[in-house]
């Protein structure tokens, strides 16, 4: 369908605004689908106004940052519920591009090489209420007035200064890992590896940080933990005893990817064989504080998985 010609111009000036747009939108929901979605009601919007409503528009990506805000609330709202009846743990969708390949022109790609978008960030933000979390985003991150995000979440402006308040302590006791360098990372995980394939308790646990955590999310409908695993022994041991289940050389045919921007490892679905246990596709992103691993995300849940950009193996 062609875009009317009193929209054209709305329509080239939204497709600048469309990568800012889809890294609020993620931000906001922690689902790829629902941020394109919003992105796109946005447009909708947009192009439902009459020739007077877009005149009257001086900040046009003021204004769909608003309007992007004001679907995800919703949204979120939604998902509470949804949630309640979730099997085990919760984590964001998470945007997968292939690791020392060229840097993707995909807006959502490009947007998660901001630090806030990185999974350690996006797993603290979860714990926010909708209110707290929109209020969060939008004021701190992309600078929207308390005035605007008030209207978006019906309450005046000083509330939405509480909510943004509350969600700033929130994230500041939470104290989420920043990012660091790739390199680091990189060695960092390939030592990891080492000495999981090695057997190696000792070594296991010495790149492990005394806080790590280990958070698996399924839905039931994959093998990884329910429970979150805490402490490096626990989860050393945790790891060597997945091993012995299933055919060796699983992790050499798996393939290092960027999780939200940071080092993580896919491993492709593998059926099981000679008594060993198949393998259900997996996306694992780790964080890591002082040199050490704090963190492992291990996400199972097909429906999470079915929009990353997967690796091409030998």
């Amino acid at each position: 369908m062609r875009t009317p010609p009193a929209l054209t111009g709305f329509a080239d000036e939204f497709a600048t605004h469309r990568g800012h747009l889809l890294g609020v939108a993620y931000r906001l929901t922690g689902t790829r689908a629902d941020a394109e979605d919003a992105v796109q009601e946005s447009w909708l919007r947009l192009a439902g106004l009459d020739d007077a409503g877009r005149a009257a528009i001086r900040d046009l990506r003021g204004w769909l940052t608003t309007v992007v805000g004001r679907i995800c609330l919703d949204r979120l709202r939604s998902a509470a519920v949804q949630r309640e009846r979730y099997v085990g743990q919760w984590l964001p969708e998470p945007i997968v591009t292939p690791f020392g390949m060229p840097v993707s022109e995909d807006p959502l790609d490009a947007a998660v090489r901001d630090d806030g978008i990185r999974m350690a960030a996006m797993v603290v933000l979860d714990k926010l209420t909708p209110e707290q979390r929109v209020a969060f985003v939008l004021h701190d991150a992309f600078s929207v007035p308390f005035g605007e995000i008030g209207g978006i979440l019906g309450c005046s402006a000083d509330a939405a200064r509480q909510h943004g308040s509350r969600a700033r302590r929130a994230l500041a006791d939470a104290d989420p890992p920043q990012r660091v360098e790739l390199a680091a990372q990189q060695q960092l995980l390939e030592k990891f590896v080492a000495a999981l394939l090695a057997g190696d308790i000792r070594a296991m646990t010495e790149l492990l940080h005394p806080d790590v955590v280990l958070v698996g999310d399924s839905n039931g409908k994959g093998r990884t933990t329910r429970q979150i695993i805490v402490g490096p022994d626990k989860l050393a041991r945790f790891l060597l005893g997945l091993m012995k289940k299933y055919e060796p050389g699983l992790l050499g045919r798996g393939a290092p990817v960027l999780v939200n921007g940071d080092l993580g490892l896919w491993l492709p679905p593998l059926p099981g064989r000679d008594g060993f246990l198949g393998v259900d596709e997996h996306v694992q992103a780790m964080s890591v504080r002082d040199g050490r691993i704090i963190a492992v995300y291990d996400i199972v849940n097909p429906d999470k998985l079915t929009r990353i950009t997967r690796p091409e193996l030998p």
